[in-house]
């Protein structure tokens, strides 16, 4: 029983250091409230500043893919209970964010920097709009789960867990990855662009690019033939870009499967 009871309070801690995480990135990406943000002053030369802001995130992107893969998942769970293995995953990624935080460089130098009063509210609109997508996002599919919350309860209980299953509820029937929708408005929607903020949007965007080919390899070789038609009709990123013949072409498809 205390080896459970300590398992569980491992996973709150790991969720709360999350959620701090979670609303400083607010803050950080938007320049609000809180004392290290994305913007600045340049500290040091650009050169010195670019590598190192590329290779913090360099390693939010390494470990965030690396622990997800399952073959990380088999190695860490030799040595730590399987309850506790979405609890470290979180943990991990929230002390990669913390680093890249207090490391941070800021470059300096404007890309653009939007004046009218209703199109800046407009854009905070958007970034706050990326942010609650996000949240929301998790929710939809189970938010507890995806932060290791429920895994971890369940092995205080003493009850066997089962994993949620494939769902598409809400948003996720108009595109395959809204949360990574809601990461795209909260890092590009800004009314003052710098040369830094730029720099952590492309980086990002390129990543979730790549992220999301990682992650749809590992959920067709875990739901097969599934995943493989929910791809198929419904977009990546954005809502109703399927054509009538990519539609048609499916629907041919499912027909000829059954005549089989």
């Amino acid at each position: 029983m205390l080896k459970r009871m300590l398992v569980f309070a491992y996973g709150l801690i790991c969720y709360a250091v999350f959620f701090a995480t979670y609303l400083y990135a607010v803050g950080f990406v938007g320049n609000l409230l809180v004392p290290r943000t994305i913007d600045g002053p340049p500290r040091g030369s650009l050169v010195a500043g670019v590598v190192v802001d590329i290779l913090l995130l360099l390693a939010f992107a390494s470990q965030h893919s690396v622990m997800a893969r399952s073959a990380f998942k088999r190695w860490l769970t030799r040595t730590i209970p399987q309850a506790a293995e979405r609890s470290t995953y979180v943990l991990a990624s929230s002390l990669a964010l913390i680093a890249l935080f207090v490391f941070w460089r800021p470059l300096g130098g404007v890309v653009w920097s939007v004046q009218d009063p209703t199109a800046v509210a407009v854009l905070y609109g958007l970034f706050a709009a990326g942010w609650l997508l996000v949240l929301v996002s998790t929710f939809l599919i189970n938010h507890f789960d995806l932060f290791g919350l429920r895994q971890v309860f369940y092995y205080l209980i003493d009850w066997p867990y089962r994993p949620i299953g494939f769902r598409t509820p809400g948003l996720y029937r108009y595109v395959r990855h809204p949360l990574y929708v809601g990461w795209l408005f909260a890092f590009w929607a800004t009314p003052t662009m710098t040369a830094t903020h730029l720099l952590f949007a492309v980086a990002t965007t390129a990543y979730i690019l790549i992220a999301i080919q990682l992650e749809e390899r590992d959920l067709i070789a875990q739901l097969g033939e599934a995943y493989r038609e929910y791809r198929e009709r419904v977009p990546m990123l954005i809502p109703f870009t399927r054509g009538p013949g990519r539609r048609d072409a499916l629907g041919r498809r499912r027909v000829s499967r059954a005549a089989q």
